[in-house]
Formats: C-alpha cells, structure tokens, sequence
C-alpha cells in the first residue's frame, strides 16, 4: 500500500483496498473458516493411545495410594508425607494429560480448522484442543487437588477417606465425550477460580 501510495498517488491506492476487500469477500463465501464437528473427532489408534494413557496414571496412582498406605511412600524434602503424596499423584495425572494432549496434537491433520486457528494465533491453545478431544485433566482449586467438601470426601457420590483421581478431581472425559455429574462439577470448581483471577 506504501509502494502504491508513493508510485501512483492516493486514488490508485484507494482503488486497490476497496478491490483487495471484495475479493477478500469472495474467498470468505466460497471458502469460509468454521470449525465443524468433524475437526474435533480423533482417529480410533490416537483413542486408543489417549485411553492407555489414562488407564496407566489411574494405575499409577493407585500404586502410590498403596504405597502410602502401606508407609513405603519416600518422604520429599520439606514436606508431609500427605504433601509428598499429593504432590505426586498431581504431577502423575498432570503429565498424562499432557502426554494425551500430545498424542492429538501429533495426529491432527494440518488442515484441521481447530489446529489451523490454534497454529495461527488467532484463538485457542494446545490445553484447549487437549479438553475438546482427549481429556479435561485434573482440577485445582488454589493449586491442589479438589479438598474434602463433606467429611472426609469431596462429594457424597464417592466413598469416606477415598484418594483416587476421580474422587479427587480428575476429569478423564473430553467435552465431545461429555463430562459426568461429578466431573463436571470438579470442572465448575476450577473453572471458578479462573474466573475469579481473570476479573
């Protein structure tokens, strides 16, 4: 436009961005950016990979309840025992979720309209694309897992003293999946918090 400007003058200049816009139109009508149901469906192995990546933390943290449980849970520096076991089942159910977010993003195809928007700056991240299609993930409410509520559990849908992911927390359903009462509620819980620093 500068170049324009300088070599014809202001009315060929003005000229080109009014034609510039109606094309600019016309590509938009015949081939308009909108993402469809079909762009947050995975393949049937990348389901698979996300469902095994699941299942392993779950069985994880399973193994690291039994450990504490037991007393053969190592100390961390610094910390409770509760701490270091909090600490743990976090970090275990945060990098599967991660682990999953990766699998879809690998298996996304390059004209995908969400992987396009996100790629291109304009809405979106990669934790997003994750919640849509493989998995919402853990929720912290100020940085821990969701604490007890009730006595000794976070809702009256779960068992007293019960420590697994999703009684504490983690979300393994992916929107397009549909969350469970439960999860949906963890989700509501984190997702206050969000509100509340964003304002």
């Amino acid at each position: 436009i500068h170049v324009l400007w300088n070599e014809y003058g202001p009315s060929v200049c003005r000229c080109f961005i009014d034609e510039l816009q109606l094309i600019v139109n016309y590509w938009l009508l015949q081939k308009g950016a909108s993402i469809g149901i079909g762009d947050t469906i995975a393949g049937t192995s990348t389901l698979h990979d996300i469902n095994a990546t699941i299942v392993n933390a779950k069985k994880e943290v399973t193994a690291l309840i039994n450990k504490a449980r037991t007393g053969n849970l190592e100390r961390k520096p610094g910390k409770t025992i509760m701490e270091t076991f909090e600490a743990n089942v976090n970090s275990a159910l945060n990098s599967a979720t991660e682990k999953a977010g990766k699998a879809v993003q690998k298996a996304l195809r390059k004209d995908n309209n969400i992987k396009m928007m996100v790629d291109a700056g304009s809405k979106g991240n990669a934790i997003n694309i994750c919640q849509i299609i493989a998995c919402v993930g853990q929720q912290n409410v100020q940085g821990k897992r969701i604490g007890y509520g009730f006595i000794d559990r976070t809702l009256p849908h779960f068992n007293k003293d019960d420590l697994g992911p999703e009684s504490r927390g983690f979300v393994e359903n992916s929107y397009l999946q549909g969350l469970t009462p439960q999860e949906l509620y963890f989700h509501a819980m984190g997702g206050r918090e969000g509100i509340v620093d964003t304002a």
